[in-house]
């Protein structure tokens, strides 16, 4: 299966990243963008018999690992079916 998983900062978390990013694109003439958030995207292969397993197996990766619970959230999206 393959799977891609959105982590981004949670609503009120101030984003040091994306401003600087902000600030950039409006130096270079860049106009109309109001603010920017800046995330993470891991596309994943994985073996798994179902959609179910993957999902607690991503869920797992994600709790334990790819994104701080804390200050951020995160969205997982099967985006291939089981190959056997």
């Amino acid at each position: 299966m393959l799977a891609r998983v959105s982590v981004t900062l949670k609503s009120g978390v101030l984003d040091p990243q994306g401003k600087a990013i902000e600030g950039a694109l409006q130096s270079l003439g860049i106009q109309g963008i109001g603010s920017i958030r800046q995330g993470k995207l891991f596309e994943i292969e994985l073996d798994a018999h179902d959609h179910s397993d993957a999902q607690d197996l991503l869920r797992q990766a994600c709790d334990r690992l790819l994104a701080n619970t804390v200050i951020e959230n995160y969205a997982i999206e099967i985006l291939e079916g089981s190959t056997s």
